[in-house]
Order: C-alpha cells, then sequence, then structure tokens
C-alpha cells in the first residue's frame, strides 16, 4: 500500500516547525528589544588599584 521510503514523521516535522517559530518569535522580541534599549558598549574604567 505504502513505500517505507516515503513516510514522513508527524511528530519530527511539527517539532522542526514548532522550533523554527519560536526562533522566529526570539529574533524579533530580540530585535525590538535592542531598538528600545540599545546595548551601550561600556568601556572599563582605568582606575588605579586602591592601595591598602
Amino acid at each position: 500500500m505504502s513505500e517505507d521510503g516515503k513516510l514522513i514523521d508527524l511528530g519530527a516535522e511539527r517539532a522542526k516547525r514548532v522550533h523554527d517559530l519560536n526562533d522566529k518569535r526570539l529574533n524579533e522580541v530580540r530585535n525590538a528589544f535592542e531598538q528600545a534599549m540599545p546595548l551601550a558598549r561600556k568601556k572599563k574604567p582605568k582606575n588605579k588599584p586602591k592601595k591598602r
């Protein structure tokens, strides 16, 4: 009736699709967050070591 080579694991396909959707959503949220609060490149303060 059907060939074994053409069987599709629906669970695995759904998992891939859900993963892709979650990745897309995460990237959208990350981009929105970076626009709202851009990451400032902080320079390390050049403080002299404290004398004890």
